[in-house]
């Protein structure tokens, strides 16, 4: 039997303000195999990112389960909950949040300086996964001397520093034009693949999207496949 990493069963997030309460997911369900290549589309504000954040222990949802794991995130202290995002982990965002006054090289290598690897040790890993990347010859460049599609291949590296479980990828081309936003996209599923990684995609574009094992669409608070 395949081991399910990822198990999310009745969630609901609602938004009190104090005119209404305004709900974005109800009911939501989902079971990820380790392994598996899963992307979401749907409308601006059907609750994409909100899904993302909670699945990334950045947002609570209003009920429900999320199981990442062996970490129950409903439950998590402070400490169980940074030990999660440090080391099951792997975050892509639509911007890369590359520190500029750091190169290629050290961005790429503070996630495990931050979890206590050695620092030899570390820029040797991150040298390797920039290399997975193709920006062996720019690993001594800063942000402000990289491409946007180059910033964003440093974040691609930078995800996988910490040997992740899973990979949390939210609009990752969303930032980028056509051309670049394809080569992010193959590079993204190459090395999720390289690592054999699990990996969630959140994105608007849906020849990204298809790319997955499953393909699903967040529609009045719900995923159903596409």
């Amino acid at each position: 039997m395949s081991e399910i990493i990822v198990s999310v069963k009745e969630l609901e997030k609602t938004y009190k303000t104090e005119s209404e309460n305004l709900t974005i997911l109800k009911d939501l369900n989902l079971e990820i195999e380790r392994g598996k290549k899963i992307t979401i589309v749907g409308e601006s504000g059907s609750g994409k990112s909100t899904f993302l954040n909670i699945i990334g222990g950045l947002d609570n949802p209003t009920r429900g389960s999320v199981r990442c794991g062996s970490y129950d995130l409903i439950n998590l202290d402070e400490k169980k909950l940074s030990d999660y995002r440090t080391h099951f982990l792997g975050l892509i965002f639509q911007f890369h949040y590359l520190l500029k006054d750091f190169t290629a090289l050290e961005n790429t290598f503070l996630p495990s300086i931050m979890a206590g690897l050695p620092k030899k040790e570390a820029a040797e890993k991150a040298r390797q996964l920039l290399c997975d990347v193709g920006l062996e010859k720019r690993v001594d460049h800063l942000p402000s001397q990289l491409s946007g599609g180059e910033r964003q291949r440093v974040a691609v590296a930078r995800s996988l520093m910490n040997n992740p479980e899973l990979v949390l990828a939210d609009e990752p081309t969303g930032n980028l034009d056509p051309e670049n936003a394809k080569m992010i996209g193959e590079l993204l599923f190459s090395v999720v693949d390289k690592y054999k990684k699990t990996l969630l995609l959140v994105t608007h574009d849906m020849n990204l999207a298809r790319r997955g094992d499953l393909c699903y669409s967040i529609k009045k608070g719900k995923l159903e496949l596409v």
